[in-house]
């Protein structure tokens, strides 16, 4: 097949849809098809073989130019209005990036036939127009984005911030009804399959749940690099708030009571002002390290230092940050919020499940790892097995061409 792959954003260390875009891109490949990538800014890396396409964006959420600079990029109406649209405080780039893919897909058709065209959680409305190509188009939708909404706005802190909330957030309207309109719909848990059957309202039968994998022999552990003591290790791709930061920064000043643990927090949502707070608040200016975004190589190595990963998040439509610490083989304490239970397995085997934002819970289960070296390596075993037997990249791309082959039938085309 020729397979193109849509991602508004694709860079690998700025999130989970950079590492699905470069991972399934990859074993696409390798089953032998012929792949293309439409990305925005960040632009994804990809192996030899797979066409990257590299689509225009204002990217202005990364920009540190000042208006009277970005004033000459401006002179099309989809660029005057992706720069209105950040102005006043919304989030464009869904919607401007899937009429750009659009656009170049038509200007493409002459000379390249695709067979399947799937989004990677886009959802503008530029997918409909591409319907009109006579092309079949699927979309992975990892979550349902209202989830994050209802969450960041049981954290704002006043009015204000709830009309900042909203107003950023206002995409989801379009993304609502455009996945609605999609034949299938891709997705990468049960928890994920009911919200978006139930928060989207897209039909049970239009979905189908293929589960993400795990670069096993990349994230091995690496046994040449010595543990820290008492480390542990957050993985966090976006907002602090809704990853669980502020509740386990709350949990390590109760476990500090005992034992002298440090934590490492990897990727977004780390540099606003209310982590920094509660780490004086909670008095851990020298058990907390903030790395920002870091490569894959640092993450790795990263992993194989610590001795437990933690994954104290509020919601996951999968919770990539566990799997991978898992096939690193170490013990998780993870909540038991979205998909995390169906990632992590069953509670005291490959980790420990506490309720969300119970910081009390939290602490414990942290303390009895840290008090418990031999159940720690026990789990971490038990841990990389499962990610062994369950969550492989190349068996995501088989069952990917499996949902690609059945629209495929249900148009006609094979």
């Amino acid at each position: 097949m020729r397979i193109c792959l849509l991602s508004y954003r694709g860079n690998p260390y700025s999130g989970g849809q950079g590492i699905y875009v470069y991972y399934l891109s990859r074993e696409l490949q390798n089953l032998g098809h012929e792949v293309h990538v439409l990305s925005g800014p960040p632009y994804p890396e990809v192996i030899d073989g797979v066409t990257i396409h590299k689509l225009e964006s204002l990217n202005l959420y990364e920009s540190t130019n000042s208006v009277w600079q970005e004033l000459p990029r401006l002179r099309n109406p989809l660029r005057f209005y992706e720069f209105l649209a950040v102005s006043l405080g919304t989030f464009p780039e869904p919607f401007t990036f899937s009429i750009r893919a659009f656009n170049r897909l038509r200007a493409l058709q002459s000379e390249i036939k695709f067979d399947v065209i799937h989004d990677n959680q886009s959802l503008g409305w530029g997918l409909l127009l591409m319907k009109r190509l006579k092309v079949p188009v699927v979309a992975t939708i990892h979550h349902p984005i209202p989830v994050d909404r209802q969450l960041a706005l049981a954290q704002a802190e006043g009015l204000r911030e709830q009309f900042r909330l909203r107003k950023f957030y206002s995409f989801i309207g379009m993304q609502k009804q455009v996945a609605q309109r999609l034949d299938r719909v891709i997705t990468v848990s049960e928890n994920s399959a009911q919200d978006i059957n139930r928060i989207l309202n897209v039909r049970c039968d239009a979905i189908r749940i293929v589960l993400n994998g795990v670069d096993t022999d990349y994230f091995d552990g690496n046994g040449h690099i010595p543990k820290e003591a008492n480390s542990l290790i957050m993985v966090s791709s976006g907002n602090g708030h809704i990853k669980g930061l502020p509740f386990l920064l709350e949990a390590l000043h109760i476990v500090r009571q005992e034992t002298p643990a440090k934590l490492t927090v990897v990727g977004n949502g780390t540099s606003d002002d209310q982590p920094n707070h509660l780490v004086q608040k909670y008095g851990l200016e020298d058990a907390v390290t903030f790395t920002g975004k870091i490569e894959k190589d640092e993450l790795a190595k990263l992993y194989a230092s610590s001795e437990i990963a933690v994954v104290p998040s509020l919601y996951e439509g999968f919770g990539l940050p566990a799997a991978e610490a898992m096939s690193c083989g170490l013990p998780i304490v993870s909540t038991s919020a979205g998909a995390l239970p169906e990632v992590v397995g069953e509670d005291g085997k490959a980790g420990f499940l506490v309720p969300p934002a119970d910081p009390d819970n939290l602490a414990v289960a942290l303390k009895r790892l840290l008090s418990d070296k031999q159940l720690g390596k026990s789990m971490g075993d038990a841990g990389r097995k499962r990610v062994l037997e369950n969550f492989s990249w190349q068996q995501t791309a088989l069952n990917t061409v499996r949902v690609y082959e059945e629209l495929l039938d249900a148009h006609g085309r094979l």
